[in-house]
């Protein structure tokens, strides 16, 4: 069994975005720069946000984090995001979701300019993704893709099971193998036979919210499994969809929670971050 470490990966993968800005540093006139906004107090917003910060800090990028109560209207949030829009220093706008209950998100996600859009959620990068054409992509589906890349894993031909139909993880992970030749299914709440449809999978992708769901019945001998879950057990410990000590000797690779997908996330947006500055610098 393979454990494939998203920690690992990430580090790798930050220290080449580090060396691509020191290069950035002698041919451009300014680094790459991402701003986040975060409105209200959700804890684990506020966490989420310092782990962007530092990322970009790691890497060598600009961060610009703004921060208001969780009073600040959707008119002004708004306001705020033209600004972030017109400015030719910003590379890359993120809304940290979720948002206080009195502001609308599609309004909010469809105002940040789509080139700028480093979360991939803007409604011109969700069509450009469903056709096949070069777009920001949402970052968790991203990362695992470049997981399967990195452990060499070839999507042609295989067959791709997806539980879960977010718009940020289910659909667009299932559009990303289609890309890669893969056979895709996705399953949900409402599927019936769930267990006979998970033990086709090559690829088993659990995205679904549920601690520790998927167990050894769901999941094919030798198939690689990726746990985008985060959820607390019965002992409030960290953990995933799939029941890891279950399933793991009976599958060929599976990524662990927390220290799988959660930490290529971030990774990806500093990726995104770092294309939006190539397409604005041209």
């Amino acid at each position: 069994m393979m454990r494939i470490s998203g920690k690992d990966i990430s580090l790798k993968i930050k220290d080449e975005i580090k060396e691509e800005i020191e290069k950035i540093k002698v041919h451009y006139p300014r680094v790459p720069q991402l701003a986040v906004i975060l409105v209200g107090d959700n804890q684990a917003s506020q966490t989420y946000v310092r782990n962007k910060e530092r990322g970009c800090q790691y890497v060598g990028m600009d961060s610009l984090v703004i921060r208001h109560e969780e009073s600040f209207t959707e008119e002004q949030l708004l306001a705020e995001i033209e600004m972030l829009n017109q400015n030719d220093q910003v590379d890359g706008i993120l809304v940290q979701l979720p948002l206080p209950r009195h502001i609308c998100e599609d309004r909010v996600l469809e105002a940040i300019d789509p080139s700028k859009d480093v979360d991939g959620f803007h409604p011109a990068n969700v069509a450009r993704l469903f056709l096949g054409q070069h777009s920001l992509v949402p970052c968790t589906p991203k990362g695992m893709m470049v997981l399967l890349d990195q452990i060499g894993y070839d999507l042609t031909g295989k067959e791709v099971v997806v539980v879960g139909r977010s718009h940020i993880v289910g659909k667009p992970v299932a559009l990303l193998c289609l890309q890669s030749n893969a056979t895709v299914t996705i399953a949900h709440s409402h599927t019936e036979n769930l267990k006979e449809v998970c033990q086709r999978a090559d690829v088993l992708i659990a995205a679904v919210g549920k601690a520790k769901m998927i167990n050894s019945d769901y999941v094919k001998d030798g198939a690689v499994v990726l746990d985008v879950g985060i959820n607390r057990d019965d002992n409030n410990k960290l953990c995933g969809d799939v029941d890891y000590e279950d399933v793991k000797d009976k599958v060929y690779a599976i990524t662990p929670v927390p220290g799988g997908i959660g930490p290529m996330t971030i990774t990806m947006l500093l990726k995104n971050t770092l294309e939006a500055f190539y397409n604005h610098m041209k």
